[in-house]
């Protein structure tokens, strides 16, 4: 819920003011021209990302291999393309660090651990069996089932 009010009040508030104040430097027409600048290019940034993905999806599935890294590469990139199609300035900074692969490592790494800690309420690495025996989660062992 808090995410909610910073996404639909602070963020947007955020935004007028450094548009107006970036505006007040170098004109609105400029300020205008650069916000349409950056969309057009990181809507051709995010398309050239997502072939590239795409490209690796389909790899992946030729080779029999589940495709669970280039898939969250292929979420982030569509979350940076609809930031950067977001007018403003900071969505825009937003949107390229998502669309950038080496800037966009790190978001993924945190947001693996998200989806890790809301699948199996804890750490991968809690969850993984030790040297020192079987692993308990709630009561009940934490085994791997092998052919």
């Amino acid at each position: 819920m808090p995410y909610m009010i910073i996404l639909f009040t602070v963020l947007p508030a955020l935004e007028l003011a450094l548009l107006i104040h970036v505006g007040s430097h170098i004109g609105s027409l400029n300020t205008i021209l650069l916000i349409i600048m950056t969309g057009v290019f990181g809507a051709h940034l995010a398309r050239l990302q997502g072939f590239i993905v795409v490209r690796n999806i389909q790899t992946s599935l030729e080779r029999g291999e589940m495709p669970t890294e280039d898939m969250l590469d292929g979420v982030l990139i569509l979350i940076g393309g609809i930031l950067l199609l977001t007018p403003g300035f900071i969505t825009d900074s937003l949107g390229f660090l998502f669309l950038i692969p080496i800037a966009r490592k790190p978001i993924k790494y945190w947001v693996r651990k998200k989806i890790e800690f809301r699948i199996f309420g804890q750490t991968a690495n809690k969850r993984r069996p030790s040297a020192h025996g079987p692993t308990f989660v709630n009561g009940a062992e934490d085994a791997e089932f092998r052919e």
